[in-house]
């Protein structure tokens, strides 16, 4: 089978810079680690490949200099740092207790501001170190009234505010387990995801901003409460400022402000190492979502490396990553408290219409040293004609991207248009490990369309269709070797059956993650897109991804969607969906702008057969495009097979596109691509 895929880029578009390098936290482990753990071939602190090498050829040695050069606080000491190394079923740091909210709270400045609140108003607030450990103390007291144990789940149906953060931490500090979702979810898909977990305590808020309007939750958290038969009670958020009624049963609503205002002493829980912190949730798109399970040590060690290794925070930082609760990025940002940084939450939209270009402007007026976007918003940043650089973004270190692979059209304009020297950092990973497979650190080039490097401790492969790893060619993402933050287990999955089925059973005894890649030979990564919606037109595959970075950076249009669709007669048609700009129509021209556009900047096999303005490409609610679900729809399939509705950003989509299909259906014919061969 030909494999097609872009050639990789001759030079880096941005060299690391040898000052910031040498200078870097990781720079820094890496001569620890040669001084203090005997480590070999790490004689320039700054050659990145050497440090990774080590770090998945000898992932003892390396996790344990993670625990030792962070100075991990265990009640009790390890025994050994990897008992098993199966996947699944890795155990690390067996014989370990501790616990992620100490570490959380341990490094930060009593009166430097720990957390800020901001919003889409532009207006905000601080907590200091000293604030939030008082408040985490007085939230956990009040949760350990209200009968919390270790082990029990604690759920919240909150917006990105502080109030999010601080529940979070008091129950961790329990030994509780959290889960959390963002108001935008409907009451019956936030039951979906917490009746699962049969849940002691709910915290919700009474309504969130968003592009100039407070949207009120106060009945959506009551039937929300409704549908949660174990709860003992619900802690209730003023964040919009709208009165509460009167709670049915008395006692059963705490005020978010009798239930963080009490003094009390933080006494933290120790919990085994691989005691579960948090319940993230799949997306859902078919079916129930999934829980994924994490624990205190592994998320704690991971987090530790990603953020103050590759993202180079420390104490006097401070990070502005735009997420919602229900994103694995929240659960990043939480920890960025881990490395003594300030961090901060947003509540609104990234670009009301009123002010595109708040979040450039609170970035500058709270210098913020590492700020987190999206391709999406950079792109629509560019359309929108938005100069970031009328701010001072002095301060601004490191630019990360994620949720999508960021397009190398996207990498001149932040040089010519934010800061020519910023380093952005396009990283992948997923909810699954809660974390990053590869992205970028100080000590790498930046490579316009390319994520600089497999992140450390990620044994990360590309294997072809035998299963065998290539380099320079699209395969599988795949790790090879365990990770600590691999999910312990799904929620409700006592034989793992589907755990295995999730990640195991490509490749057993290898996570294979669902994305083709191309690992390239100067050690940068190609993202081209999820393995389940690849393109396979006469035996070439090539991932949808390509196509719509490429047309994406036309002006006409806002957002694209390829899907290759197989027919009943062995036919395959494969239309390309478009969101077109304001006052723009489909017209013949525009339609062979597109053509040509893919032909030149992909391949001439690639050429959709059809163009097809729609209204918007329907997202899950973390912002990846529908591929598959939409391929199914087209082709025939239920919208109730298909899709869990209310894990759509958009559902009244779904008709629309199951139309496309049915009319699709019924007025057949081929449709070759022009120039296919």
């Amino acid at each position: 089978m030909t494999t097609a895929h872009p050639a990789p880029s001759p030079q880096p578009f941005l060299p690391p810079d040898p000052k910031a390098a040498a200078g870097s936290r990781i720079a820094d482990f890496a001569r620890w680690a040669a001084r203090h753990r005997g480590v070999e071939g790490l004689q320039d602190p700054t050659d990145y490949q050497s440090l990774h090498h080590w770090s998945v050829t000898d992932l003892e040695g390396f996790w344990a200099a993670v625990w030792e050069y962070f100075d991990v606080d265990a009640t009790t000491p390890y025994q050994r740092v990897l008992d098993e190394e199966t996947m699944p079923g890795a155990r690390w740091f067996t014989g370990a207790t501790l616990n992620y909210a100490h570490h959380a709270l341990r490094n930060l400045h009593p009166d430097a501001p720990a957390i800020t609140a901001l919003d889409e108003t532009g207006a905000g607030y601080e907590i200091t170190g000293r604030q939030l450990r008082t408040q985490v103390a007085s939230v956990a007291a009040t949760l350990r009234d209200l009968g919390v144990q270790p082990g029990d789940r604690v759920v919240g149906y909150l917006p990105n505010t502080p109030h999010a953060i601080i529940a979070f931490l008091a129950a961790a500090s329990l030994g509780a387990v959290w889960s959390v979702c963002g108001q935008d979810y409907s009451p019956h898909a936030a039951a979906d995801r917490f009746a699962q977990l049969e849940p002691t305590v709910l915290i919700t808020a009474d309504g969130y901003l968003f592009d100039g309007t407070s949207h009120d939750r106060r009945a959506a958290s009551l039937q929300l409460a409704d549908a949660l038969p174990t709860l003992k009670a619900a802690i209730l958020v003023d964040n919009v400022r709208l009165a509460w009624p009167q709670p049915r049963h008395a006692g059963l609503a705490v005020p978010w402000e009798d239930a963080a205002t009490r003094t009390e002493y933080l006494g933290i829980t120790p919990v085994p190492f691989d005691h579960p912190l948090w319940i993230v949730f799949s997306s859902g798109t078919t079916g129930l979502p999934k829980g994924i399970v994490h624990g205190h040590g592994g998320v704690l060690l991971e987090h530790l490396k990603i953020l103050g290794l590759h993202c180079d925070l420390g104490a006097g930082d401070r990070l502005l990553w735009y997420t919602t609760t229900h994103w694995m990025m929240w659960n990043l940002v939480v920890s960025t408290l881990l490395t003594g940084a300030g961090t901060s939450t947003y509540d609104g939209s990234p670009a009301p219409r009123t002010r595109p270009d708040i979040l450039w402007d609170l970035a500058a007026r709270h210098k913020v040293t590492v700020f987190g976007t999206s391709p999406q918003y950079l792109l629509a940043m560019a359309k929108l004609g938005i100069e970031p650089a009328a701010h001072d973004l002095s301060a601004i270190r490191v630019i990360g991207c994620t949720g999508s692979a960021l397009p190398a059209s996207a990498y001149p304009w932040v040089r010519d248009h934010v800061r020519a020297d910023v380093q952005l950092a396009s990283t992948s990973g997923g909810t699954d490990v809660v974390s990053a497979f590869a992205g970028s650190a100080p000590t790498t080039p930046v490579w316009a369309g390319e994520l600089s490097a497999p992140n450390l401790g990620v044994a990360l492969a590309a294997y072809d269709t035998e299963g065998r790893p290539v380099l320079d060619e699209v395969g599988e993402l795949v790790v090879t070797r365990p990770m600590p933050s691999m999910p312990l287990y799904f929620w409700n999955d006592p034989d793992e059956s589907r755990y295995r089925d999730a990640y195991f059973t490509a490749y057993p005894g290898v996570w294979r993650h669902g994305d083709w890649i191309t690992l390239t030979s100067h050690g940068s990564v190609i993202v081209h897109g999820r393995s389940d919606a690849t393109l396979n037109r006469n035996g070439v595959r090539l991932g949808s991804a390509d196509i719509h970075d490429t047309v994406e950076r036309l002006p006409e249009i806002t957002e694209a969607l390829v899907v290759g669709v197989e027919e009943p007669d062995a036919g395959y048609w494969m239309p390309l969906f478009v969101v077109l700009a304001d006052d723009v129509a489909l017209d013949e021209a525009l339609c062979e702008r597109i053509r040509d556009t893919v032909r030149t900047g992909v391949s001439p096999r690639h050429v959709p057969d059809e163009i097809i303005a729609v209204p918007a490409i329907p997202h899950t609610r973390t912002g990846k495009k529908l591929e598959v679900p939409l391929k199914r729809l087209l082709q025939g399939a239920p919208a109730e097979q298909v899709l869990n509705p209310s894990a759509v950003d958009n559902p009244d989509l779904l008709p629309y596109f199951a139309h496309l299909g049915a009319q699709r259906r019924r007025t057949r014919r081929p449709h070759p691509a022009k120039d296919a061969s």
